[in-house]
């Protein structure tokens, strides 16, 4: 069925409960356990339909903030969803307590069950209250950025229009344009240090109402990260440091040189080549009709995946007004379609998005026949391997959307994937240290960023007109800091096991998509370590894996540098 013809209707959350409720009291009194694989079937097509109509109204919402129907549809999903939240719980409660969960264990992988119990740990009915406020708030962070209307260039701009002239030429338009957005963000400087501020106080008290000693205990516990801890973050953070750092510095130091600037600001970073960035050659149709070209290539899979995709209206990807920003892939599951949200703005991102959004929703659409609604997606972690791994597993088809400029892609689509981990790791780390030490205010918070933002991105030199930024306002930018708390270290895990497929899609492209491929079909039914080991990579936290996953890579960058 294609998108718009998905129907939408707001559940009712009495008949909801009363329906599950009835079935998990038939759960309770079951004679074995057949008995109750059967109610868990029928359960979950219950939460199923539950999770489409959420879905419809998150998509619909997301793409246009100004829909008066869907922000009221909205506002019903922040305050309720905890209510049907909580239902769910009580299935863990249930499935956890049954007489029978030896044999249970037998039928379901042994993820599922890690799964509920933290689904136990890390909610009851005593924090709904707090859980609907902490939606209501990143709700209110996610309006201020999706309602942007900047006046720029004669005309009014959303930030994602607007971060388009980051890669301009002229460098007073890009300074310009860094301005802008730093001027935007410090217009809404009080109102978003009010909401963050409320965030870490509203996720705290729901840590210590939970029995964690704080937000970071709790982070952990709500993204599943059964098989390491902050401590393994840390050492690994350690590890970007260490290995990564010094070659983002010299790639930065290569491409002054190559502007031929003797001062080097922000709102250089994005501009790489004097002669102009990548762009697509073509339309968002066209990119849409390469893309099919290219998936029907690459692989039987992925040729009926993207066909299905762009016949049934599940790609969305064209920047407009109301339109949040961002990119993002979700799952419809009554239809069993995975949807792709972007914001197209005609540089070379477009192209990323079609393959790193392509590469979660390839995954959900190869793990469909996953019955649990638990096990469906990974975790965030491994969810990201799927999207980086195939932004490289799309290289050879890259010619057909920039021509030639296609090795300049590359060169800059390379780099990009070592420049970003410094980053991506700053974001975990100042995350850990806000919710380690909650009564931080907000100037002390800007102070932090700073000074971790010069540890790890030492080339990082902001201009004149980008004083908010200079005194510690970047992360304003983030959104996972305010809808998905330590979601973001997840992405530089999962490029470094993007590396590891990278080196060895160089060496043997067949045997490496093959892992990829059965890595795809397993789904969320192990945990990202025993994933790892799936997918024939090493463990990102292990010592000397960063610096190994940086070899193929640091020779590669060699390579498409000397071609000028």
């Amino acid at each position: 069925m294609k998108f718009s013809e998905m129907i939408y209707k707001r559940p009712d959350f009495e008949s909801f409960k009363n329906e599950i409720r009835s079935k998990i009291d038939a759960f309770k009194n079951a004679k074995n356990a057949g008995e109750q694989i059967n109610l868990i079937d029928e359960i979950n097509v219950l939460r199923n339909h539950i999770d489409t109509q959420s879905e419809l109204s998150c998509i619909r919402h997301s793409i246009n903030n100004n829909d008066e129907f869907y922000n009221a549809e909205n506002d019903y999903w922040d305050e309720y969803g905890p209510l049907y939240t909580n239902e769910t719980v009580c299935l863990a409660k249930t499935i956890l307590d049954s007489p029978y969960l030896d044999q249970l264990k037998k039928k379901y992988p042994e993820q599922f069950f890690t799964l509920l119990q933290d689904s136990i740990k890390s909610f009851n009915e005593n924090v709904i209250e707090d859980l609907q406020e902490e939606n209501k708030l990143a709700s209110r962070y996610n309006k201020i950025r999706a309602t942007a209307q900047i006046d720029f260039d004669g005309k009014k701009c959303t930030l994602p229009e607007l971060s388009l002239y980051l890669e301009n030429s002229d460098r007073q338009i890009r300074k310009k344009a860094a301005t802008a957005i730093a001027a935007f963000y410090e217009s809404h400087e009080a109102e978003i240090d009010e909401i963050y501020d409320a965030l870490v106080k509203t996720r705290t008290r729901i840590a210590k109402k939970l029995g964690f000693k704080n937000f970071v205990e709790l982070g952990y516990v709500r993204l599943h990260r059964s098989d390491y801890n902050s401590d393994d973050v840390a050492n690994y953070r350690r590890q970007i440091l260490e290995s990564v750092t010094p070659i983002a510095n010299e790639i930065f130091e290569e491409q002054r040189k190559r502007l031929g600037y003797d001062d080097f600001y922000s709102y250089d970073l994005g501009f790489k080549f004097t002669s102009g960035m990548p762009k697509p050659q073509g339309s968002p149709e066209w990119i849409i009709e390469n893309g099919r070209k290219m998936y029907s290539e690459l692989s039987p899979e992925t040729k009926d995946f993207f066909r299905f995709m762009a016949d049934n209206e599940l790609l969305d990807l064209v920047s407009k007004k109301g339109k949040e920003g961002g990119g993002y892939t979700t799952y419809i599951p009554d239809y069993k379609a995975p949807f792709i949200f972007s914001n197209f703005v005609g540089n070379a991102g477009d192209i990323e998005v079609l393959t790193h959004e392509a590469g979660h929703a390839f995954q959900v659409y190869s793990s469909q026949n996953i019955t649990l609604p638990e096990c469906i997606w990974p975790t965030y972690e491994s969810c990201e391997i799927h999207s980086m791994s195939m932004e490289f597993f799309t290289y050879p088809w890259m010619k057909n959307f920039f021509g030639p400029d296609t090795d300049k892609y590359l060169y800059n689509h390379l780099t990009g994937t070592v420049t970003f981990l410094p980053y991506g790791v700053l974001v975990d780390h100042f995350q850990h240290e806000v919710y380690g030490h909650p009564e931080m205010t907000a100037a002390e918070r800007k102070v932090c960023w700073r000074k971790l933002e010069k540890m790890y991105m030492p080339w990082k030199k902001y201009d004149q007109g980008c004083e908010l930024f200079e005194r510690g306002g970047w992360w304003y930018q983030q959104l996972h800091i305010f809808g998905d708390p330590f979601y973001y270290i997840d992405y530089t895990l999962a490029q470094i096991c993007a590396h590891q497929f990278f080196g060895k899609m160089n060496r043997d492209f067949a045997s490496a998509w093959k892992d990829y491929l059965h890595l795809c079909k397993l789904g969320g039914t192990q945990s990202f370590l025993s994933l790892v080991k799936e997918a024939n990579l090493k463990n990102p936290f292990s010592a000397g894996t960063v610096a190994d996953a940086m070899l193929e890579v640091k020779k590669k960058i060699k390579e498409y540098s000397e071609k000028k």
